[in-house]
C-alpha cells in the first residue's frame, strides 16, 4: 500500500480499506509541558478486518478460543444441557425428513455433546432429530450431487432398533471423526485412517476464489486425503472448495505472486472447475502430495503421506506438472 492524501476520503472509505487490506501504524509520540518532555509513547499496531488478520496468520488462537466459547454458550442456551453433559462441537447442518414418498431437507444446527447428537432449529425452536450416542450403531459418509450439481458429503447414521438418519454438516469429515471418538468403532473400516480418511497433507492454504469483480485470495485450511481436497475459511460455515480425487487431472507450480510470497502458487487442473489456484508457504510439500495422489489414482494404488519438503523458495523449478 502506498500512502495517499485525499481530502475527499470519507469514513466509509477508511473502513473499507481497513477491512479489505488493513493498515500498519508506527507512532512515536512525546507529550511535553513547557517544552519539558514528560510522557513518551511508542506504538506499533496492525489494524485490519478479522478475515484479513486470519489470512496473514494473526489472532488465530484468539479467534479459535472466542469461537469455542461462543459455541459453548450457545449450546448451554439452546440445548438445555443435562446435568454433567458437556458440549463437544456444533456446526451448521440439517436433517433429511423421510416420510413415505415425501423427503425434504430441514436446515438447522448440529450439536454434539458427550451424551447425544441433536439437530436443532432455533426459530421457531424445534428439535429436528435427536439420538443418544449410546444408541448410534454405525456412521458412514455418503457423497451425492446437490441440486446445482456440486458433490456434497452427507452423514448416514444407523441407530438402535434398525432406524437410519441422513444429516448434512458444514464439516462432515470432522463430525464423523468426533462421533467415532465418542463411540469408538461406529465409523466403518473403509473410511478409517489407512483408507479414505488418511491425511496426506493438511495446513494453511490460500484459495483464489472466483468472484464477479475479479478473483480474491482467501486464507483458510486445506485437507488432502485419498478421497480428495477440501478447503475452508475459518469465516465460512461450510467448505468453499471440495474436490473429489477423481476430479483432479494434474497439478503444477507456477511463478506467480500470492499472499504466501513469490512462486508459491499451485494450479490444479480439474474436470468440473477448470483451473483452481492455491498458494502455500510450503508449496513443495503440497505439490508432492497432490502429485502422488493423482499418480496413484491413475494406477489404482493407495496413496501414502508425502514426506515434508522444504519451501519452494530454493531449488524447486518454477513450473512442474503431473499428468
Amino acid at each position: 500500500m502506498k500512502p495517499t492524501r485525499d481530502p475527499r476520503v470519507t469514513l466509509d472509505d477508511l473502513v473499507e480499506v481497513l477491512l479489505d487490506k488493513g493498515a500498519v501504524l508506527h507512532l512515536d509520540l512525546i507529550i511535553s509541558v513547557a517544552d519539558i518532555p514528560l510522557i513518551g509513547v511508542n506504538l506499533r499496531a496492525a489494524v485490519a478486518g478479522m478475515e484479513t488478520m486470519l489470512e496473514h496468520g494473526m489472532m488465530r488462537q484468539w479467534d479459535e478460543h472466542t469461537r469455542a466459547w461462543v459455541e459453548g454458550s450457545s449450546a448451554r442456551r439452546d440445548l438445555d444441557l443435562r446435568d454433567g453433559e458437556r458440549h463437544v462441537a456444533q456446526m451448521h447442518g440439517g436433517h433429511l425428513l423421510e416420510e413415505g414418498v415425501y423427503t425434504a431437507w430441514r436446515p438447522g444446527t448440529v450439536f454434539l455433546t458427550d451424551q447425544r447428537l441433536v439437530v436443532l432449529r432455533r426459530d421457531p425452536r424445534e428439535v429436528l432429530w435427536e439420538a443418544d450416542l449410546s444408541a448410534v450403531r454405525a456412521v458412514r459418509p455418503e457423497t451425492e450431487r446437490s441440486a446445482g450439481g456440486a458433490p456434497r458429503t452427507r452423514v448416514r447414521l444407523e441407530v438402535e432398533g434398525g432406524g437410519t438418519a441422513l444429516l448434512s454438516a458444514a464439516d462432515p469429515a470432522a463430525l464423523c471423526e468426533l462421533l467415532d471418538r465418542g463411540r469408538p468403532g461406529v465409523l466403518g473400516e473403509e473410511v478409517r485412517p489407512g483408507a479414505a480418511q488418511q491425511v496426506l497433507a493438511e495446513g494453511h492454504l490460500w484459495y483464489q476464489e472466483p468472484r464477479r469483480d475479479g478473483p480474491l485470495w482467501r486464507g483458510g485450511t486445506g485437507r488432502l486425503t485419498p478421497g480428495g481436497l477440501v478447503w475452508k475459511s475459518p469465516l465460512d460455515a461450510r467448505p468453499a472448495l471440495a474436490l473429489p480425487a477423481d476430479d483432479l487431472l494434474g497439478v503444477g507450480q507456477v511463478a506467480g505472486r500470492s499472499p504466501g510470497g513469490e512462486g508459491t502458487v499451485l494450479e490444479l487442473r480439474t474436470h468440473s472447475l477448470g483451473v483452481v489456484a492455491l498458494a502455500a508457504t510450503d508449496p513443495a510439500h503440497w505439490l508432492a502430495s497432490l502429485r502422488e495422489l493423482t499418480e496413484r489414482r491413475a494406477t489404482g494404488q493407495a496413496a501414502s503421506p508425502a514426506p515434508a519438503l522444504p519451501s519452494a523458495s530454493g531449488a524447486t523449478p518454477a513450473t512442474t506438472t503431473a499428468h
